[in-house]
């Protein structure tokens, strides 16, 4: 899956994709993990709502495409924007099927998988080709992208299946994920065809990078680093770009078969740089989970008395001994934070105060949205019912004329649900 799948010397300008090397694969899998981040960034954060997110997302990928399919040559800036913009609307179709639709994980990847077959089928029997090498001509530049959506779509429908359904995990996934990245790579290495261990490959790296980004920005509480995703997000964005312009200095010279050989370039600068992004961003990583976790440390030793009094109440009396607290006792761990918000928007509502508990909501939205790669490979069926209640609380907040009782109702039974489910 290297330098045999890049376009031959003669005639490359009519290229449209790049030659795929070690590059290409680390951009790809970051570039999934950036448009996932961002497209729930626009829904939750932003507070756009997914019907207007999908929507802007679609018409900003219709507007990206028509530059790519305009262009007379490989482009890599206008290739891997495609790429993200691709990566967020196959992840939006996978999760309006299953989130809005209810449509099970299972039957989601079987219809994807059968949509890709299709796609291929119409398109060798159009083309006579597949090879990623003859994207030379409108119409088979029109199957490639075809493919990709669906590709990103599977690969979403797939991975949530192997994580949630599964219980993997997003630790898991990613050791799973990568490992049979790795195996398809032996595979190919071993003489199996190039095609078919391309899009094998380009499958599996939606759900590594979603894994991967999981693993970087989810809490310790859940297993993750603790980044949080507009950190990761920016680290990503930084190697992207930094990735990106060495590809677009190259094409500008070289061109796309050429990949850089010259001073600049060639099979060694290649693995080189790619290296140096993943070297990057594992470093920053860990530096930062390291400092994250050192200064937590010291904000809760600050936060502890200096000195307890004993039952005489008076200076010196022996320390009362602080009480433990308790493991969790459920899958789904510390729910306390999502009770406490809760909690606060009961007493808003008791006071009438609807106009204040509707921004608070915004707090519920965000640190359920935050935490949901953690919590729902934990325990999915608990998941998904606080995930109804806690969308009934924000519904009836959020109404054009928003009344207590409804508000009081639904907080009334999304706390009761809180408090049964929480691990301590």
């Amino acid at each position: 899956m290297y330098s045999t799948l890049a376009a031959p010397r003669t005639g490359n300008w009519l290229t449209k994709v790049p030659a795929i090397t070690a590059t290409f694969w680390v951009i790809k899998v970051l570039s999934t993990t950036i448009g996932e981040t961002f497209a729930d960034y626009l829904a939750v954060n932003v507070g756009l709502g997914p019907l207007v997110t999908d929507a802007l997302m679609i018409t900003v990928l219709a507007v990206a495409l028509v530059i790519q399919l305009r262009t007379r040559k490989y482009t890599p800036w206008i290739y891997w924007l495609c790429v993200v913009l691709v990566s967020i609307v196959g992840t939006q179709i996978t999760d309006f099927f299953t989130d809005t639709l209810g449509v099970s994980l299972y039957l989601s990847t079987g219809v994807f998988a059968v949509v890709l077959a299709v796609v291929f089928f119409l398109w060798h029997r159009q083309e006579g080709t597949l090879a990623i090498t003859s994207i030379d001509t409108p119409r088979r530049e029109g199957f490639y992208w075809g493919a990709i959506l669906t590709t990103f779509a599977l690969g979403t429908a797939a991975g949530d299946l192997a994580t949630e359904a599964l219980s993997l995990g997003f630790r898991n996934g990613t050791l799973i994920f990568g490992g049979l990245i790795l195996l398809t790579w032996l595979a190919f290495r071993a003489g199996a065809g190039q095609v078919l261990t391309f899009w094998i490959a380009y499958v599996l790296t939606r759900p590594l990078g979603a894994s991967l980004g999981d693993l970087l920005t989810q809490s310790k509480d859940f297993g993750g680093l603790n980044l949080g995703a507009s950190t990761t997000s920016l680290l990503f964005f930084a190697v992207i770009l930094i990735l990106v312009a060495r590809e677009q200095i190259l094409a500008n010279r070289y061109g796309v078969a050429a990949k850089g050989d010259g001073p600049l370039g060639g099979r060694r600068a290649d693995f080189t740089w790619a290296a140096a992004g993943a070297v990057l961003i594992a470093a920053v990583g860990l530096g930062l989970s390291s400092t994250h976790a050192a200064t937590t440390s010291t904000d809760t030793v600050a936060a502890e008395p200096a000195a307890t009094t004993g039952a005489s109440g008076g200076p010196g009396a022996p320390a009362a001994p602080v009480a433990k607290q308790p493991k969790p006792t459920t899958r789904l761990g510390n729910l306390s934070a999502f009770a406490t918000i809760t909690a606060d928007l009961q007493a808003m509502v008791a006071k009438n105060d609807l106009a204040g508990g509707k921004k608070r909501a915004k707090d519920l939205e965000v640190s359920w949205d935050d935490a949901e790669a953690g919590l729902k490979p934990r325990d999915s069926g608990k998941w998904h019912q606080l995930d109804d209640q806690i969308d009934g609380v924000l519904t009836s907040l959020r109404a054009g004329n928003p009344t207590q009782a409804d508000c009081a109702a639904n907080l009334s039974t999304l706390k009761a649900t809180l408090d049964q489910f929480d691990g301590v």
